[in-house]
């Protein structure tokens, strides 16, 4: 059962990486104040209901901006580029195509192209080409003006309260330039082994995987540097394998392994001290094995406990 549910949280995407209150509470404030701005502005401008068809769009890149200001779809390149060039894409495949299911499908496909060519993919620019499509008769007629007002100013006063709400916070600033200057004001990265890696070498791993991801080369540079501070400071020593207790690799998906030790054989030779262990979770099952304490340690990176139905880390204060 537990294999099942570790494949199916796998296959649907489920990640256990939880956030605090804090930062649910703000994202959630930040996106409430930006969509009442939005909502004022373009209800003046459009009236209703022709103004609700755009503030769907505009609600989409709020939860990005407030719920991940960080992530690289959330930038204010991507929060322009994406919005307006679907915007005039939609308006010119209006106006040319007669057939609206026609006319929506093709601002969808060149939107994404577009947003490709020129590096600002953001999910909802695709609603707002939509909606210079199927918006209705009002919005239609506004032509190429569609991309000043209403959709240029909204996204200014998005930009604007995203930048003003996030600054009161010192760990979530927007755009993610001004996050970085904090932090490197702030301390800077200890160094570690792996610190060689240059913005160079991350770019070129980003473009071997030729794919997009919702990531930068600086967040990935720091990321690694505080895993590999993790790693380091969490090594186990042989006197830290004690009987009863469940340890994992901590690798990824497949290669990812619990074992349990189930008995052992004590001796002051470090290659005469041996444990018996079970593999508990992972992928591959495997009957009881030996070996010696301290090669178990080195396999092990931490110890765990499962506890509400998932493995969790032991920390030094819950142990």
């Amino acid at each position: 059962m537990q294999r099942f549910w570790h494949h199916l949280k796998q296959f649907v995407g489920y990640s256990d990486i939880s956030y605090s209150h804090t930062e649910k509470t703000v994202s959630a404030l930040g996106g409430f104040v930006a969509i009442l701005g939005i909502l004022w502005v373009t209800e003046s401008l459009l009236g209703f209901p022709a103004s609700l068809a755009l503030v769907v769009s505009m609600g989409a890149s709020s939860i990005l901006l407030f719920a991940n200001p960080h992530g690289q779809i959330s930038q204010p390149w991507s929060l322009f580029g994406g919005h307006l060039l679907a915007a005039a894409i939609g308006v010119t495949c209006a106006q040319w195509i007669s057939e609206p299911f026609v006319a929506g499908a093709l601002t969808i496909g060149l939107s994404i192209a577009g947003m490709q060519y020129f590096r600002c993919i953001h999910p909802p620019g695709g609603a707002t080409g939509l909606t210079a499509v199927l918006g209705g008769e009002q919005i239609q007629q506004l032509g190429y003006s569609y991309l000043l007002t209403p959709v240029l100013l909204d996204l200014l006063i998005l930009l604007t309260v995203a930048m003003a709400f996030n600054s009161l916070f010192n760990w979530r600033r927007y755009p993610a330039y001004f996050q970085r200057q904090v932090e490197g004001a702030a301390k800077p990265s200890l160094p570690t082994q792996q610190t060689s890696l240059t913005h160079g070498d991350f770019l070129d791993a980003l473009k071997q995987m030729d794919s997009f991801i919702d990531v930068n080369e600086h967040d990935l540079k720091k990321l690694f540097e505080l895993a590999s501070q993790s790693a380091q400071q969490s090594q186990l020593s042989a006197e830290d394998i004690q009987l009863g207790r469940c340890y994992s690799n901590g690798a990824i998906n497949d290669d990812w392994e619990v074992r349990q030790i189930i008995d052992e054989s004590p001796n002051a030779l470090p290659e005469k001290d041996q444990v018996i262990f079970k593999q508990v979770a992972g992928k591959r099952q495997t009957q009881s094995q030996h070996l010696s304490r301290q090669a178990f340690a080195h396999w092990a990176k931490f110890e765990v406990a499962f506890e509400n139905n998932h493995w969790v880390r032991k920390t030094a204060d819950s142990k």
